[in-house]
């Protein structure tokens, strides 16, 4: 009995939850007259997303904000587990070291410093450019990916190793073939904790971007109120197409996510 109270509140706040985001789908199908007029009417067509597609620019931010946040991500990703790996799994001297300079990144405020980070890609030629964004980005996901595999990377049994050896595989196959695998729902939570962040970043693009055309999402955003404020229904047919990478995102990797998160709580 408690147990089906439990379920009919946790799906009544879900449902109130979701209220505004439904309401807002169902907006970017209606002109904004008909929004005023009946708030929760119908939709009729598909004339929003086309107008935010085309005229605002929308496709540009897009783009360069898929291209950014894959980018990053994925770099931040391979770096991570080079990292982690031999952190988790050998022993040598420094060991500690280099796991507490890991640790220390995450205790810093990014943020304080970017003057020297901007006079740093000014010196590369790396301001404006969406391969210094793709870098700092990268740079930043660094610490917490490391310390998230390393401490997976230690729960594996050791035996998984010398059984490896056995059958002649070496340091390198035992990764790829071995261990990956096996670290794959921490890998999906790193991915994931990561792309949220970077994709609603607003700070690092208004600092170290200059030409429109290479602005990122939460940046093109801006610029996109400012032309439509009055126009609801591009407004909603351009909060959609925000949102649905992310909501695409979490319902692919709901399972991992889950597996990654409680990991090692029965052991």
């Amino acid at each position: 009995m408690r147990a089906s109270i439990v379920k009919v509140l946790l799906w009544g706040y879900a449902a109130f939850s979701m209220t505004p985001l439904l309401v807002m789908v169902l907006s970017s199908f209606r002109p904004t007259s008909d929004i005023f007029d009946q708030p929760l009417g119908p939709p009729t067509g598909f004339g929003n997303y086309a107008k935010a597609w085309t005229e605002a620019s929308f496709s540009t931010y897009v783009v360069n904000s898929a291209v950014v946040v894959v980018c990053a991500v994925l770099l931040g990703a391979v770096v991570s587990l080079l990292a982690a790996y031999p952190l988790g799994r050998r022993e040598f001297r420094g060991r500690g070291v280099f796991a507490a300079y890991f640790v220390s990144g995450m205790t810093l405020p990014a943020h304080l410093g970017v003057l020297p980070l901007f006079y740093l890609l000014e010196s590369m030629g790396l301001v404006d450019s969406l391969s210094g964004l793709v870098l700092v980005y990268a740079a930043g996901s660094v610490p917490f990916n490391v310390f998230v595999l390393t401490a997976f990377f230690r729960q594996l049994p050791h035996e998984l190793d010398e059984a490896a050896a056995l059958d002649g595989a070496g340091p390198f196959a035992t990764f790829w073939h071995v261990m990956l695998p096996l670290v794959r729902p921490a890998l999906a939570t790193v991915v994931v904790f990561q792309f949220v962040p970077i994709w609603n970043d607003f700070f690092y693009p208004l600092v170290l971007m200059r030409d429109e055309s290479k602005l990122t999402l939460p940046v093109g955003l801006t610029h996109f109120f400012g032309q439509f404020q009055n126009d609801w229904g591009t407004l909603f047919a351009g909060l959609v197409m925000t949102t649905i990478p992310l909501v695409v995102l979490f319902v692919l990797a709901t399972r991992q996510i889950v597996a990654g998160l409680t990991a090692g709580m029965n052991r």
